[in-house]
């Protein structure tokens, strides 16, 4: 059974959206991998990723935030 914790709950004013970031530990060991869940609607999106992964798509969205002049 992998073990689950909540990062964060973040509201999408816009499109309506949740994103729900967890950590996932599987009760093997192995690497813990970031759970993306996008729910929309009644719809769910869900994306397990390694830490690599998170970090390359953190910096994009930074670097995109920054050139929209936010901080």
């Amino acid at each position: 059974m992998a073990k689950i914790t909540e990062l964060s709950k973040i509201h999408v004013p816009l499109g309506g959206q949740q994103i729900e970031l967890q950590q996932i530990d599987h009760a093997e060991g192995g690497m813990s991998m970031l759970r993306v869940r996008i729910r929309e609607g009644k719809r769910f999106t869900i994306f397990d990723i390694d830490p690599a992964t998170a970090v390359q798509w953190a910096d994009t969205m930074h670097q995109w935030a920054n050139l929209q002049g936010t901080k």
